[in-house]
């Protein structure tokens, strides 16, 4: 009997309709059958086991930026498709494509800005979240994603960012128009809101750059202004291009946790039974989300020299592509892993990647979630699907796993 053939990467996206449904079923085969495998489609090597996974996210000697893969590495060149050898790099892309020492000078101030805020900010979220809930009061149904989920994110980074109140609403449609640049089948129309929000978005944290410096504020923004004048090595360009990326890459990915969590709660009422008795359980909580429904599937890096991983050797410019979502479910590392268990002993999951480039955003993120699960039952006690027998309409966004809608009723 034929064995059945190694799907590509591509097909472990939900534009393929089987993975859409159950990413597990294909992924736990490729995992059994070939963690480590040369992906002739995307060019890189494919890794699946957490092992594997975590070695590479968490080694610091990997490159990051697609300007440094091979030629036949085609998932990490398509990345380039914009780029200008005339221009420095860190003019084109953020942090999350640099490599040392652009990715260390950029990120440490951006970093320690951003974590600084994220430390204090609570009580914000809470008032945001409040006021979410507030604006569903009386509601017999609703789209927990477009109601909740999504201003959520937007409204959060917008007060961080020091937004003023009448230009929210400007705010919020360029974020959602942004986030088309992640969307590969995106429609013509959805590619002209792309670049109208991308253009409005440069100008206005051009402006809102230089204004900070005669005009400071109690925002991230400002203390970015700060630092460059107490000497950090950041160009208003490679500010501008990371502030943009901070909001592109948070909203997707946090409105994506905050519903997942919000279905997987609902879908396990003992699970959810557990935090309304002690919310104080919340952060456990999210970890387990995250491990089990991550809002991203793959990362990826590249060989800096010849090594091996996986027992596959590699040279320099070789690509590797990782499966988080893969990793997150490896029955040698989670015992029961397809089960949604809060109570589960903490293992570290890989859901923000490793190293230095996880998730710069990750601890803004578990704020988010942790503040929007907590106050969402506590408001609405007796929340449960609307349409318990559908099944949810995943988005088909390559690499990432969230619902296009979620009807709830209070």
């Amino acid at each position: 009997m034929t064995e059945r053939p190694i799907p590509s990467l591509f097909e472990l996206t939900p534009l393929n309709e089987t993975y859409r449904v159950d990413p597990h079923g294909l992924l736990d085969d490729l995992r059994a059958r070939c963690p480590a495998h040369r992906d002739a489609v995307s060019g890189s090597l494919v890794l699946s086991r957490y092992a594997d996974v975590r070695a590479v996210v968490n080694n610091r000697e990997l490159w990051r930026d697609p300007i440094r893969a091979e030629d036949g590495a085609h998932l990490q060149r398509r990345l380039l498709a914009d780029y200008d050898p005339s221009r420095p790099r860190t003019s084109q892309t953020s942090i999350l494509m640099l490599d040392d020492p652009d990715h260390a000078r950029v990120r440490q101030p951006l970093a320690q800005a951003l974590y600084a805020r994220v430390a204090k900010f609570k009580p914000e979220v809470e008032r945001i979240v409040g006021e979410t809930l507030d604006r569903l009061e009386g509601e017999r149904t609703f789209d927990l994603m477009d109601r909740f989920c999504v201003p959520i994110p937007i409204d959060v980074i917008a007060s961080i960012l020091g937004v003023d109140h009448d230009r929210l609403a400007e705010f919020r449609e360029w974020s959602e128009g942004i986030i088309q640049g992640l969307n590969p089948l995106r429609t013509p129309e959805q590619t002209v809101a792309m670049e109208t929000a991308d253009a409005a978005l440069r100008a206005y944290f051009a402006e809102a750059i230089v204004a900070r410096r005669t005009r400071p504020g109690d925002d991230l923004i400002t203390d970015m202004v700060r630092l460059q004048t107490e000497g950090a090595d950041l160009s208003d360009d490679e500010l501008r291009i990371n502030l943009t990326a901070l909001l592109v890459g948070g909203n997707l990915t946090t409105t994506d946790l905050i519903g997942n969590a919000v279905r997987l709660l609902l879908l396990n009422p003992a699970e959810l039974a557990k935090l309304k008795a002690d919310p104080g359980i919340i952060n456990a909580v999210v970890e387990e989300v995250l491990r089990y429904e991550p809002p991203v599937d793959i990362t990826g890096r590249i060989a800096s020299g010849d090594m091996e991983v996986g027992g596959c050797p590699l040279h320099a410019g070789q690509a590797m592509t990782v499966s988080l979502r893969a990793a997150n479910r490896d029955p040698e590392v989670y015992d029961d892993p397809h089960a949604f268990d809060v109570g589960r002993k903490h293992k570290p999951h890989v859901a923000f990647g490793g190293g230095a480039h996880i998730c710069i955003g990750a601890p803004l993120a578990r704020l988010e979630a942790q503040v929007a699960l907590v106050r969402l039952f506590e408001r609405f006690p007796g929340l449960k699907l609307a349409e318990p027998d559908e099944n949810p309409t995943w988005r088909t966004l390559p690499f990432f796993r969230g619902m296009e809608t979620l009807p709830v009723a209070p």
